[in-house]
């Protein structure tokens, strides 16, 4: 796999489950999510957090794998493992014999080191048989050594054990950020993909030179996406600053009551798909959420075209 096949916009979908008992996945809703998303050029397909990886079971995992593998030969499509050492290995181990690409290692939160994580990375690699796609989610993801952790990041990039890094560290101005700078003195741009959707992406296109982003409310605007990327990669940061202001109401919201289950719901109230219930330990948005929510998932499907 090359670095260059994560430049663009990639899309964090959430999965679409049946209103049984068990929840089960929804193969088909899923397939039409796929197919929206696919319909405004995007190409890059990640589960992760939004399709809330961290609270599914190996069977269910299983489910997922199988379905997603159906799109290995018409898109990039990127499953998670983790966030522990030993479901990591499980799951590595399952996706061992598949054709995916690459997975990416959900971060975290549990007793860790820098060093411990490092071996553990190259542990898993080694049983999967593919790169793995780094995720910062905060600075002390990869222990609360900040630099000893961007060290151990910057090893996993140049042994070829990370492919890439999903940065997702929060800032109230992304042109301040003090971790990021440290992480490009290791780690060289083109490896490092903004990680927050489209209120950051800009500047981290702009100001810090990152060569792609990931996106939840992509699932529901794909085209519109796909040309805040397009107008940053020809350098024409306004016009991508007009187009992202369609996407803040929506970003507000999942800001607010949590990106997983606002995109979740998002896309059933705009007409997308039928998503089903969200997964405990989130939960779904209460109606009176879900009321205020319905019109801001339309006008932004709407803007969509």
């Amino acid at each position: 796999m090359k670095i260059e096949d994560l430049h663009g916009v990639i899309s964090v979908p959430p999965l679409a489950r049946r209103r049984d008992a068990a929840r089960t996945m929804d193969p088909l809703e899923n397939d039409r999510i796929v197919a929206h998303i696919a319909s405004g050029g995007i190409t890059r397909f990640l589960y992760g957090g939004n399709a809330l990886l961290y609270h599914i079971g190996q069977r269910d995992y299983d489910v997922m794998v199988e379905w997603l593998s159906s799109y290995i030969d018409r898109y990039l499509v990127i499953p998670s493992i983790g966030p522990s050492f030993g479901r990591a290995m499980e799951q590595a181990e399952r996706l061992r014999n598949t054709s995916f690409a690459c997975a990416m290692m959900l971060p975290c939160g549990d007793p860790r080191t820098a060093a411990g994580l490092e071996a553990g990375y190259r542990e898993v690699a080694q049983v999967l048989g593919k790169p793995l796609l780094l995720y910062v989610k905060d600075e002390s993801n990869f222990g609360g050594d900040r630099e000893k952790g961007m060290d151990a990041i910057g090893r996993l990039i140049d042994s070829g054990v990370g492919v890439g890094l999903k940065y997702a560290v929060v800032r109230k101005d992304p042109r301040e950020d003090a971790y990021l700078e440290g992480l490009l003195k290791r780690v060289d741009r083109k490896y490092v993909i903004s990680g927050i959707g489209e209120r950051p992406a800009i500047v981290h296109m702009q100001d810090w030179k990152l060569p792609a982003f990931t996106s939840g409310s992509v699932c529901v605007a794909p085209r519109l996406s796909q040309r805040i990327f397009e107008y940053c990669r020809a350098g024409e940061y306004s016009d991508a600053v007009a187009l992202r202001a369609k996407f803040i109401p929506h970003e507000d919201l999942r800001d607010a009551w949590g990106p997983a289950p606002v995109l979740h719901h998002a896309l059933e109230l705009a007409g997308i798909a039928s998503t089903g219930g969200v997964l405990p330990f989130l939960g779904d948005l209460s109606e009176a959420k879900l009321e205020q929510l319905g019109p801001v998932a339309r006008a932004l499907l709407a803007a969509n075209g």
